[in-house]
């Protein structure tokens, strides 16, 4: 792999996270609890919880399926795409900050998991939403 292949490689892991995204988001329309339990552990299944899960779960959905249909156009043509895939990238580390407000009082192991993984999918959604847009600047 040389550093030519590096804009690709960023948009093939923009559309990962943004299949994981949508995939996210609907598990969590459908069944809050689920993925809000390794966030706030057991406090996933009072009411108020289920009603924030569903919310998160659709701006996610929304915010995924965006990125997959602006990430299906032609790599020549990379505006929308690099501003969905930036809009995810900042939800994302808000998520990240939102879980260091409160680190303290979440489960332990598992706010690791989260951090990380919000975390990384910033950094992706990040590198991949600069990546293309340096790459439609004019030279």
């Amino acid at each position: 792999m040389s550093v030519a292949d590096l804009p690709a490689l960023l948009r093939r892991g923009a559309v990962a996270v943004a299949a994981g995204r949508v995939a996210l988001g609907l598990t969590a329309l459908a069944w809050p609890s689920v993925p809000a339990r390794p966030w706030v552990g057991a406090a996933a299944d009072d009411v108020a919880a289920r009603v924030f899960g569903r919310a998160l779960g659709a701006r996610d959905v929304a915010l995924g399926l965006g990125a997959l249909a602006a990430l299906q156009r032609p790599a020549a043509e990379p505006g929308q795409a690099s501003a969905w895939v930036a809009a995810g990238a900042l939800s994302d580390a808000l998520d990240v900050a939102a879980s260091l407000a409160s680190w303290h009082e979440l489960p332990r192991f598992t706010r690791w998991l989260v951090a990380g993984s919000a975390g990384g999918a910033a950094l992706t959604g990040a590198a991949a939403a600069l990546t293309s847009r340096a790459a439609r600047a004019p030279r």
